[in-house]
Order: structure tokens, then sequence, then C-alpha cells
């Protein structure tokens, strides 16, 4: 990857010279920082969308790049790689954070201070765990991200944060302790934190120290799974997001996967088939904990009342669904999972995100926006009924009457994300659940009979997969009638084009991936199949070397 060896830094160094500029600017310049935020956030989604394009094209045993930012050869030094999982994941984050920031161009960014900067390093904490290939530096990553969501939680201010994000500060930094000591305890029994070092190293583990380094790959699951969401570890994740204020929780909607990355992507690493006595150690508990996340977020849900309360427990659904599915240990499943992931996650920002309009229509706007001109045209309330119209006991058009916009704007966006999270057909939710189904009871595709029957997980997990869609039909029905259906005397709500802009940005991708399912289910197949075989990780990792430096210096004499 020579051409584009120096990219692979350009998604954590972009954001942090822009944060770095921006408290340099101080607390003035508002616009020019917005505009700054928004200018590097669209670069590194570029930069993501170029490095997933050089993955996709390239062959599979070149499809891997690795950068040593130190010179230093692994495993001695920091290690950044870019592969089909880094390079996907980089690119959804790239599209969330720019729609969650086009959302906050509307007024939430100017709530509080250094709410640009702390966008920044957010982006850049998650981009690094995304990249990194050693656990100390995946740990730095973790901490850089959770620090600027300290910020971000509680920006806006609101007792209701201030609350939620006291629990999420104190769960995160136990989970941050957690992680420090499953690390040391890996790094006692291997002698190295070099993601691909330790996958060579596991094997050759003596029996007598195998129970040790089963305890800290447990603890270090254990912070993993806490910022994931999973059961019963997760009692801080709902308060946490539904208090948030929108483009935060949208932007938050990508940071549980960064747990499930990470035990995605070490788990395949650590724990493959060839770990020898420890293959596959871990798997049942995994997909225990994913069925007992969806089943308990599934009956949770029937009893959300707020929208935003619904968009957090719909993303412990997502996780549970993901956490499960990816203990099956097979190729097709975790292709099918990946492909729910990005699907999912769009639909969730975008719900996160219309829920505070929804929420802003009931009540009819008693805080006026400023800068009512950007706004959009609110409806005409005094259209006089055309001749012969049907009319009720309030002399009111029975037939005939027109929708506000900005009202059917936020029904028809309220529809598309319920039926996106509920997996109905014919959107893409319903083609993630159906692949999902298909490669529980067909692992090696359709057509080919099956050798083995679906174990007793895999019947619970399907049926966990549709009562969970049930549930959520249910939930978001009784909202929607709520909502748009009730009889309510309230002028329409005002809404700004740059609060509509991403959620049709967002559901558009969703109706993209919905027409066009196939290229990403490939993607995602080919990143399934190489994670399940980790060798060429592995390889490119412990092959990479240093550039050579200058070995002479020449000095003219003047004589």
């Amino acid at each position: 990857m020579t051409g584009l060896s120096q990219l692979i830094v350009a998604p954590i160094l972009l954001p942090l010279l822009t944060a770095a500029l921006m408290l340099l600017l101080g607390e003035k310049h508002r616009k020019v920082k917005a505009r700054l935020n928004l200018l590097s956030t669209a670069a590194g989604l570029a930069i993501a969308v170029t490095l997933l394009l050089w993955v996709r094209t390239q062959g599979q045993a070149e499809s891997i790049g690795v950068y040593l930012p130190g010179n230093w050869p692994a495993p001695f030094g920091i290690v950044l790689v870019v592969d089909h999982l880094s390079a996907l994941l980089l690119t959804l984050t790239g599209v969330i954070g720019l729609c969650a920031l086009l959302f906050a161009r509307a007024r939430w960014d100017g709530a509080g201070a250094s709410f640009h900067a702390l966008f920044q390093i957010q982006l850049m904490g998650l981009y690094g765990a995304f990249l990194t290939a050693d656990l100390f530096n995946l740990f730095v990553f973790f901490e850089v991200l959770l620090a600027a969501s300290y910020g971000l939680l509680l920006h806006g201010s609101g007792r209701a944060r201030v609350r939620a994000g006291l629990h999420y500060i104190a769960i995160n930094l136990f989970a941050s302790s957690l992680f420090l000591v499953g690390a040391a305890m890996l790094y006692g029994v291997t002698g190295t934190l070099n993601m691909a070092d330790l996958a060579l190293k596991i094997p050759l583990v003596p029996e007598a120290d195998r129970g040790l380094l089963h305890a800290g790959a447990a603890i270090l699951a254990m912070a993993f799974l806490a910022k994931a969401g999973i059961w019963p570890l997760n009692f801080w994740l709902v308060p946490a997001y539904a208090s948030a204020s929108a483009p935060v929780a949208a932007l938050f909607a990508i940071m549980t996967k960064v747990g499930l990355y990470a035990v995605l992507r070490l788990w395949t690493l650590l724990f493959s088939g060839q770990a020898g006595a420890s293959a596959h150690f871990g798997s049942q508990w995994l997909v225990y904990g994913g069925l007992a996340t969806l089943a308990v977020a599934a009956v949770s849900i029937l009893a959300a009342q707020r929208l935003e309360r619904m968009a957090a427990l719909s993303i412990l659904v997502s996780a549970g669904t993901l956490l499960g599915a990816v203990g099956f240990a097979q190729s097709a499943l975790t292709g099918a999972a990946l492909f729910y992931l990005v699907n999912s996650t769009l639909a969730l920002c975008a719900l996160f995100l219309l829920a505070e309009l929804v929420e802003r229509s009931r009540s009819a706007n008693e805080a006026p926006l400023e800068d009512e001109e950007d706004a959009i045209p609110p409806p005409l309330e005094s259209l006089h009924p055309p001749k012969g119209s049907n009319l009720d006991d309030e002399q009111k058009v029975v037939v005939g009457q027109i929708i506000p916009w900005t009202m059917a704007f936020l029904g028809l966006s309220f529809i598309a994300c319920a039926l996106l999270i509920i997996g109905m057909p014919p959107l893409s939710g319903f083609v993630g659940k159906l692949n999902l189904i298909s490669a529980l009871f067909n692992p090696q595709g359709l057509g080919v009979p099956t050798e083995q029957p679906l174990p007793v997980t895999g019947w619970v997990l399907v049926s966990l997969l549709i009562l969970s869609g049930l549930a959520s039909l249910i939930a978001f029905g009784r909202v929607g009638i709520q909502r748009f259906w009730k009889p309510e005397e309230r002028p329409s709500p005002v809404l700004r084009r740059y609060e509509c802009l991403p959620i049709v940005i967002l559901l558009g991708l969703c109706i993209i991936l919905s027409v066009r399912a196939e290229p990403l289910l490939r993607y995602t197949q080919d990143t399934a199949a190489s994670l399940q075989t980790p060798e060429a990780y592995i390889q490119a990792v412990m092959a990479a070397r240093p550039l050579p430096g200058p070995t002479t210096l020449d000095v003219q004499v003047q004589p």
C-alpha cells in the first residue's frame, strides 16, 4: 500500500489538528469554528471512502494496509491497520458524524462551550479505535473518545443530563479499569500487546498459564461488553442516550459499535480456530449475553413512552442481535450481522435526530428558533375550504384537508425509521434480518443442504428476532398514533433545512441499501471471511517493515 500508506493516519491527525486550531481560536469565532468543523468532518469522510474503495478493489491478500507511525516494526511500535472491517466502520463513522454535525448547525452547537472541538476529538477517538492494532493504543483511543463524550453528553446542561452523565462517567471509568487489568494480565502471560503478535503467541501459552490467560481475556471482554451495552451491564446506556441532545445522541449511535468492534476484532484474532486449546473461547457466553440483551430490550421497548428512550432501547436490540450472531462463529452469519449493523446504525441515528423534531411538534414551538429566514416555510393555515366540501360540527373540512408538509415530512420519516428498525419489507432492515435468519438455517448458503441441525440457541435467536420486531412494531405503532394520529389543536412545527437534510441523507442511504443491497452484502461477506481466517491480517502486520533512514551523513569540508 505504498501509494495510500500515508493516508491511513490522516483520519486521526485531521480531527486532532482541527480541534487544536479551534482551541486556539478561543470562545469567539463561533461561525468560523462551525465551518472548520464541517469542512474537517467532510474531509474525514472523503478519506474514509477512499480507504474503503481501495480495500474493496484490492485482492484478498493485498487488501490490508499497514502504517507504522513511529517507524518501529511490530510488535515494538505503534501500528495502524486498515482492512475490510475497519474501512467499513470508518466510513460509517464519517457519515454519522457529518449528519450529526449538520443537525447541530441549526442551533445545538451554540448551546455550550467547546462543542466543535469536543466533536472533533470524539471523531479522532472513534477513528483511532477502528485503526489501531495493539491493545495499549486501543485503550488510549477509548479514553480519548470517552473524555470527549463526557463533555458532549453534558452539552446543553439540564438536570437529567447531569444525572445521567454522572452514571455514564462512573460506569465507563470502571470499564476502563477492567480494560487495564485485563490488558495487564494478557501482557503478563504473553509478553506483548500487539494484536497480531498475541494471535501468534496464544497457541504457545503453557497449559499452566492458560487459566490466567482466559481470566485476563474475560476481564477485558467485560470492559468491551459494558461499552457495547450487553445485559446486565447496560443499565447506564438508556438514560444517558435518551437525555443527550439530539446530535450528540446520534453520534453516540456509533459509540456502542466500538465495543462490538473490539469484541469482534480481538475474538476472531486471539481465539480463532488456530488458537489451540483456546479456540473459540467464550463463544457461548457471547451468544447467551446477546440473547439476554435482545430479550430484555424487546420487553423494555414495549413500556417506553418517549421516542428518545425507544431509540436508546433499539440500540440495545441491535447490540444483542449482533453479539448473538457473532458468537456462532459462522462466516455467513457474521457477514449478515455486519450488513445489519450498517442499516441499524444509520436508522437509529436518523431516529435520534427525528425524535427532537417530533417532540418539538408536541410543544407547538413555544421556544421559537433564531434566524427563521432559513426555516422551512410554515403551512398555510388560512385556506378556505373548497366549495361543496364536507364539513364537521366545527365547520372544518373532513375530506380534502391539506396536511402541513412539515408534519408530512415528520410522519413519513417516522414511518421509514420504524420500518427500518422493525425489519419490515421492503426496506433494508428486512433484508438484514432475512439474511440473519437465512444464515442461521443455511450457513453454507441457500440451496446447500446443512449437515448439522440448528442448535437450540439458534432457534432462540430466530424467535427473538421475530418477537423483537413484533415488540418494536407495537411500540412504534403506539407512539405514532399518539404523535401523529391523535387530533390536537396546535400549530405545525417550524423546521430548518439543516435539521431536515441529515435525516433525508440517512434515510436515503437506507433506501439505497434496500434497492442495491447486493454490493454491501458481498463486501460484508468478504469482511466476515477475512475475520474467520485472520492469517492475512497477522502476516500483513508482522511483515511490515520501517522505512530505511539515512545511514551516512555526507559533509562537505571546505579547505
